[in-house]
This record gives structure tokens, C-alpha cells and sequence, in this order.
């Protein structure tokens, strides 16, 4: 099964912002596609995570010890 990976180049945004396109990005794609997120916004460390768990979808990997950071989400849990 192909699965589409979706580059969301999201610096210079600032919360709420990085969530909000996240959240529309994640809407208009399949589930178990995959979104790369890169941002500079600190807010995200805490933000990210915590949409994936209330939304449902999967924080597959994230690399958060230098700017930009990126996180890879998964459309749904299953």
C-alpha cells in the first residue's frame, strides 16, 4: 500500500497557528498517510502530542533537541 508523506514547513508560525494547519492538512488527507511537520515554534513540543492524542492519530517520531524541530504524524490510531 503507497502511503503519500505530506512536508508541512511551518516556521515562523506561532501557536495557535502550527496546530490549526495541521488540523486542516490532517482532514483532507487518507488515513495512514503521513505528515512531516517542521516548525521552530517551542509551543509545539506540547501542542503536537497532545492533539495526536485527542484527535486520535499517531506521533510516529519526533526530533525536538534542535531547531527546526519535526515530528512525523499518522493519520488515525489503526
Amino acid at each position: 500500500m503507497k502511503k503519500t508523506k505530506i512536508i508541512l514547513n511551518l516556521i515562523g508560525l506561532k501557536c495557535p497557528e502550527p496546530i490549526m494547519v495541521i488540523r486542516k492538512t490532517i482532514r483532507k488527507i487518507k488515513k495512514h498517510e503521513t505528515i512531516l511537520v517542521i516548525s521552530d515554534d517551542p509551543s509545539t513540543k506540547r501542542d503536537i502530542p497532545y492533539f495526536c492524542k485527542f484527535m486520535k492519530h499517531q506521533l510516529i517520531e519526533y526530533f525536538i533537541h534542535i531547531k527546526p524541530y519535526r515530528y512525523i504524524l499518522k493519520k488515525g490510531i489503526n
